[in-house]
């Protein structure tokens, strides 16, 4: 990839990582957050307020971008160690489900003491899971190829559950209940727009690199 496409692939998920938190933050913490300045007619402080959940969505941003490219490098190991996508793709669907169980028996439960918690967090885990396959339908339409739906889900579960641990750390130490909601959101977006996106980047730098050639041979 170019320099100049990379920076336009790195400012919009920074951007919509940014506007994302930022909206949802307008939700989750509007009570316990946004409320007491509107009352109080502090629209300084409520911008401030706005624009630090902004920040933070940059932050959720970049720790997506490198979970991605970290997966490029991954996806690329595993299908070279086992010498067979097929099986390849297998071993990711264990580890989504592993994945899963984690997050159900180790995450979730030591912190779910009513029904009302449960709630919460399965409500959590079905956003991840429903735009997890969302996004592996939409790959395999953009591409073409029916084999990409398991590698698809495995980076949308897997890496983004390791992205949100962020936010499930800060739950286990704080209690910070709407961090944990907060945050998944940013990543799911981000990770969305990376999967389906990129490509395109790609294969417009390689159209940019090969009309820089025949410029260069023309003597331009």
């Amino acid at each position: 990839m170019t320099i100049r496409n990379w920076m336009r692939f790195f400012i919009n998920s920074l951007l919509i990582g940014g506007v994302i938190t930022g909206l949802v933050s307008l939700f989750i913490r509007w009570d316990d957050f946004y409320r007491t300045y509107y009352e109080a007619g502090e629209w300084g402080e409520l911008g401030a307020a706005f624009l630090w959940f902004v920040v933070l969505g940059f932050t959720m941003s970049v720790v997506a971008q490198t979970g991605y490219f970290a997966y490029l490098t991954v996806h690329q190991i595993g299908v070279n160690l086992f010498r067979s996508l097929t099986l390849w793709n297998w071993v990711q669907l264990l580890l989504i489900v592993i994945t899963i169980v984690d997050l159900i028996l180790f995450r979730f439960k030591p912190h779910a003491s009513t029904l009302g918690d449960w709630g919460f967090y399965l409500g959590l885990l079905a956003i991840l899971l429903i735009a997890a396959v969302i996004t592996a339908f939409l790959k395999v339409k953009l591409t073409g190829k029916k084999h990409v739906f398991i590698s698809a889900l495995f980076f949308m579960i897997v890496v983004s559950t390791l992205e949100w641990l962020i936010g499930l750390w800060i739950q286990s130490s704080e209690g910070g209940d709407a961090y944990i909601a907060l945050l998944l959101f940013p990543i799911i977006a981000v990770n969305m727009y990376q999967l389906l996106i990129l490509p395109k980047y790609n294969a417009k730098s390689e159209a940019d690199l090969k009309k820089r050639v025949l410029l260069y041979m023309l003597g331009y």
